[in-house]
């Protein structure tokens, strides 16, 4: 194993287990490591601290283990199956109304580069990192050694998330089927609601399954009133405000192929079409066209606006562009549940692009709830960059 020397000083994220090292700590290289291979990381006295994925760029390792344990056949075995325990310890995995959930969450659970859900037998793989990406056959034989029969699939999706390396075959595929399997879509469960996920055509891994709290409080609040669903995807907050008895929901995407699947998902579910429109169309247009008034719950869930942090400033000013239209538009006595998934983004100044949303309109708004990501998606403790999603329930006098 290639073995990276940290300059002096350098070591103390690590020794607070913090699982990156960036390339300006690394002082020398001993031996010559390929992407992706597995390294040792040693302090500048030579004391070691941690193995990891070396790559190329602005962080020079991904660390897997602060032990020697890495290197272990049963490595990505005993982590699995971790995770898997983890998932079985907050009702997720063996629930019989929740079939799909994020079984690994990159650092969360300690395997960084590395994101699979579970998608009621079908496990989808997306790999972050070139060393995750040459692992990928170890990680199915280690979900079938942990799921045994229940593991239908193995689909690895790591064409738009692998880093893009000569050499890398990125091109998305099975891993593993079972005998007999051939489906590239399913029907899962959650809280009780049907979805049709497509994992080969769907956007992430066919799926937002981060969103799953937070659409069960939609439900809560949906009960007799008129929702606007912007960016709706396939419809997960739709399908949970009409079945909590919404009056009726618009849903809201560009997408003309998300709105198909949230037509399929209305019908699979049995509600009425009379209680829900599908328009294809741009979100904010819609929502600076609508009549002021029309909608008294409204979900404002868009894409990333910053994936990086040189587009900060433009990200925060369309958060506070849309949220003003969105509380311009609510009905008096509405609520807003609105989000970014933007990690460069944090809750502060998110709340603070709302606060100035609100400001800007005049209204009378209170925050009652602020949101986030679920136990699946766990955040670990020291690695408190991997909590993405936030959100604010709002009430609109």
């Amino acid at each position: 194993m290639d073995k990276i020397y940290l300059k002096k000083g350098r070591e103390d994220s690590l020794l607070r287990f913090h699982p990156w090292v960036f390339s300006g700590a690394v002082a020398q290289i001993s031996g010559s490591p390929a992407e992706g291979d597995l390294v040792g990381v040693f302090s500048s006295s030579g004391e070691f601290l941690a193995e990891g994925h070396y790559q190329v760029g602005s962080i020079a390792v991904r660390i897997l283990s602060f032990s020697a344990d890495a290197s272990k056949a049963s490595f990505f075995e005993d982590r699995i199956r971790e995770a898997y325990k983890l998932r079985v310890a907050v009702g997720l995995a063996g629930s019989e109304k929740t079939t799909c959930y994020r079984l690994v969450h990159g650092e969360g659970d300690s395997l960084p580069g590395l994101i699979i859900d579970w998608y009621d037998g079908v496990a989808v793989l997306q790999a972050h990192s070139v060393g995750m990406f040459r692992a990928k056959k170890k990680i199915a034989a280690a979900l079938q050694a942990v799921y045994g029969d229940a593991l239908k699939a193995v689909y690895d999706k790591s064409s738009g998330t692998a880093p893009f390396k000569a050499g890398l075959d990125l091109v998305d595929g099975y891993l593993y089927k079972a005998e007999g399997f051939t489906d590239d879509e399913s029907v899962v469960l959650e809280g009780g609601n049907k979805f049709i996920v497509n994992w080969t055509e769907g956007q992430k891994t066919g799926f937002f399954l981060d969103q799953r709290e937070n659409r069960a409080a939609v439900g809560r609040l949906a009960s007799g009133r008129n929702v606007l669903n912007l960016f709706c995807y396939t419809g997960g907050f739709s399908i949970y405000a009409l079945a909590a008895g919404a009056l009726h929901v618009d849903s809201v995407d560009s997408s003309s192929k998300a709105m198909a699947m949230v037509d399929r998902n209305v019908a699979l579910n049995g509600f009425s079409p009379e209680r829900h429109t599908s328009i294809c169309a741009d979100a904010i247009d819609f929502l600076k066209a609508s009549p002021e008034g029309k909608y008294n719950l409204l979900i404002v869930d868009p894409p990333a606006f910053a994936k990086h942090r040189g587009a900060l400033g433009n990200a925060l000013r369309a958060y506070r562009r849309l949220n003003a239209a969105a509380i311009a538009k609510a009905a008096p006595g509405s609520f807003i549940f609105t989000f970014s998934c933007s990690q460069v983004v944090d809750k502060e100044q998110f709340a603070l692009a709302v606060f100035s949303a609100a400001a800007e309109t005049g209204r009378r708004v209170r925050i009652l709830d602020r949101l986030c990501q679920p136990a699946d998606h766990a955040v670990g403790i020291y690695h408190p960059e991997g909590e993405y999603l936030k959100g604010l329930l709002l009430y609109v006098e």
